[in-house]
């Protein structure tokens, strides 16, 4: 059993790192374009925020290295990331973007790390970061539910790329399987929301992506991330 969850773990591992790097795009282009145009910076400070608590959460459970190594790789790409977006973005929104980074990624995480660490001892630790980090994920993974409206509205594809949606199916079936083996109710609950959204996101998709309204569907990934915030007004995670 051990054994099949450190594949299914490593698996889960692969699917997160696409799913980190499915902004890649939007960089190339902020960085080409040296603007930050009308892209939001809320998806990778939220992203960051959670990448963080489940780095803390995989360090401080027991066995749970593999959920600490992707977030952690996560951690670290969504701050290159919000760094990119910070130099190009303008004055105004460069101040919004550093103040809220401040007071979620650092002023929250800090004080959630802390208190947790010096407040909760032992299993009840686990149990708290647990907890919130399985809100945090549930929210992220449940704020597509805008675009899914819009499908129907519309009866178009174009604001929810069939790849996003895929990687949200897979990312959130694969850690719900691992999660069963290792029996971490904290990572199975907001995976098996990730994958049941991720699974009406698919049936919607086959539906409608042969309608009058999805002709034009977009290709390109970086702006389905940034269409798709991950709380509402966001981390696909991811976890």
């Amino acid at each position: 059993m051990e054994s099949l969850s450190f594949y299914v773990g490593v698996t889960g591992n692969i699917i997160s790192v696409l799913l980190y790097l499915s902004p890649l795009g939007t960089f190339r282009r902020i960085v080409k374009h040296r603007s930050t145009e009308e892209f939001e910076s809320f998806p990778y400070i939220s992203t960051l925020l959670s990448s963080t608590l489940w780095t803390y959460y995989g360090i401080t459970k027991p066995g749970s290295y593999l959920v600490a190594t992707v977030n952690g790789f996560g951690a670290v790409v969504q701050v290159i990331y919000l760094s990119l977006f910070l130099a190009f973005a303008p004055p105004r929104i460069k101040a919004k973007t550093a103040i809220l980074a401040g007071i979620l990624d650092v002023g929250f995480a800090v004080a959630a790390i802390l208190v947790t660490h010096f407040a909760a001892p032992g299993d009840l630790r686990i149990d708290v970061i647990g907890f919130l980090c399985a809100s945090l994920n549930i929210v992220m993974y449940g704020s597509p539910l805008a675009a899914m409206k819009t499908v129907v509205t519309t009866k178009s594809v174009e604001y929810m790329p069939f790849f996003l949606s895929l990687f949200m199916f897979l990312n959130g079936g694969i850690w719900t399987f691992y999660a069963v083996l290792v029996q971490d109710w904290f990572l199975g609950v907001p995976n098996a929301a990730g994958f049941l959204f991720g699974t009406i996101q698919l049936v919607l998709y086959a539906i409608y992506r042969r309608s009058k309204g999805s002709e034009q569907v977009s290709n390109d990934l970086e702006d389905a991330w940034q269409h798709e915030q991950l709380l509402p007004s966001s981390s696909p995670n991811v976890s």
